[in-house]
């Protein structure tokens, strides 16, 4: 009998079913990691948002209309649909200390747990 070279049709059919098992999980893996990075994206955008309005109080020069300014929940971002941002301000006077307290806090869909920053504003 001439021995002919080339593959028989088993192995062919072993070689093409793990060749679509690693295709159908790198599909799946790839599906997961895009979830992943949406959800960070969404973290991302919340530590963001917490972040400008720190920046916003602590830059702002008028310390005593701090509280109306600023202390309010916002939920209107054209961008961030569902995402709510409060900012609490706190006024604390101790002896000849006078502070606030200021908590900004996002939440929003993707956003678990909500994300929250307190910063400390001293008087002028």
């Amino acid at each position: 009998m001439n021995r002919e070279r080339g593959f028989t049709l088993i192995e062919v059919v072993v070689a093409l079913t793990l060749l679509l098992v690693v295709m159908v999980g790198l599909v799946t893996m790839t599906g997961k990691t895009s979830n992943v990075a949406a959800l960070g994206d969404r973290q991302e955008a919340a530590v963001q948002l917490v972040n400008d309005r720190i920046d916003q109080v602590r830059s702002d020069p008028n310390y005593a209309g701090l509280d109306t300014t600023y202390g309010t929940t916002e939920s209107s971002f054209p961008t961030l649909p569902g995402f709510t941002r409060t900012t609490l301000i706190v006024r604390t006077t101790t002896g000849s200390n006078d502070y606030k307290r200021v908590t900004v806090t996002v939440s929003g869909p993707g956003v678990n747990p909500a994300i929250s920053r307190t910063v400390t504003v001293a008087a002028p």
